[in-house]
């Protein structure tokens, strides 16, 4: 799954970052210190990383979903009474439930109106 990829690659570049960030950068370094091969390493495979969940994003975002948080949180762009709104999911939710117009953000999530009687996507009555 997609999403799941994401939030995990999400923590691998999240984690480089601050391994990375702990390193003293006024440190002067000869060309020879193995310590100073390590970070260059380590910037490389953060950059690596980094363009790998970009990619993952780029996809997602290919699919038509916003990916709006390092916990799984997204977005699909939808149609409610004829006006453009989000569809919002975020990983672990057993399947849509909420929806949210397009400027309110997270903080604007709202339940989907009960549809009883309504027959799954795809099945006919």
């Amino acid at each position: 799954m997609i999403l799941g990829d994401i939030v995990q690659q999400y923590r691998v570049v999240e984690e480089l970052q601050q391994r990375l960030a702990e390193v003293p950068r006024d440190r002067k370094r000869s060309a020879n210190d193995p310590y100073s091969e390590e970070v260059a390493q380590s910037q490389a495979e953060f950059e690596a990383e980094e363009a790998k969940l970009r990619s993952y994003i780029d996809e997602l975002r290919r699919l038509g979903v916003e990916f709006k948080g390092p916990d799984g949180l997204c977005d699909f762009y939808s149609v409610m009474d004829g006006r453009e709104v989000f569809l919002c999911w975020r990983l672990g939710e057993p399947e849509v439930q909420f929806w949210h117009d397009i400027d309110s953000g997270f903080a604007g999530r709202k339940p989907l109106p009960s549809r009883k009687g309504a027959a799954p996507a795809g099945h006919r009555n």
